[in-house]
């Protein structure tokens, strides 16, 4: 039986946004095929619009349906197949889940830029900016909280959708050793121990594309 589901990602050593979407869908057991392209480079906007009419990734793709930000494609497929549990099943929980995820979506600015993703950098510590300290301090406060209201492994319990939201920081705060309190350090553990995680990461540490922007020292 062909896959319907098609993930089309951006390289997997820099695109946080894509990992999203990829964690949750992996996680799940929800079956697709998946399609890499560059990013950042010369004529990959205009290969990425092939399929994304955002010009960006990630986008998915199911038949004549296409799904574009990394969130709006969680949802989608948690719709799609709710036993994969990718949301809480209680509401007032549900609801906590999808307010932390989207506050990781539309904000932290000042640490994606400070920190863009590299999953082939060595792990160092950078000087950080205030603001960017402040988004660390934030984040921190919501993955304590929830550990102590849900009991963790994760967030909520389970891996789930607001979890595949904050990978991307779980892979800044490792690469840049970014301070954090114990209980946001066992939950980062607890998410780099994922098998699909260590696929990723492998995967990434393969690609070749280089982009000196997103590298820093």
């Amino acid at each position: 039986m062909a896959v319907a589901l098609k993930l089309i990602l951006g390289a997997k050593n820099y695109s946080s946004w894509s990992l999203r979407p990829w964690l949750a869908m992996t996680v799940a057991g929800i079956p697709f095929e998946e399609t890499v392209l560059p990013i950042y480079t010369p004529g990959a906007r205009e290969k990425i619009l092939e399929y994304s009419p955002s010009g960006k990734v990630p986008v998915l793709i199911d038949d004549k349906v296409q799904v574009w930000e990394s969130l709006a494609i969680i949802e989608y497929v948690a719709e799609k197949f709710p036993s994969a549990g990718l949301w809480p099943q209680q509401s007032d929980v549900r609801a906590h889940a999808r307010a932390v995820a989207h506050e990781m979506h539309g904000g932290f600015l000042p640490l994606r830029r400070s920190c863009p993703m590299n999953m082939r950098r060595a792990p160092g510590a950078i000087e950080l900016v205030a603001d960017a300290l402040a988004n660390v301090a934030r984040i921190d406060e919501i993955w304590t909280d929830c550990r102590a209201r849900y009991g963790g492994p994760f967030l909520f319990g389970a891996f789930g959708a607001a979890d595949a939201m904050y990978a991307p920081v779980v892979s800044r705060f490792h690469t840049y050793d970014v301070a954090v309190g114990p209980i946001a350090h066992v939950y980062m553990d607890a998410v780099m121990s994922l098998p699909a995680w260590a696929e990723w990461e492998a995967q990434a540490r393969r690609e070749t594309w280089v982009l000196p922007e997103l590298e820093i020292a």
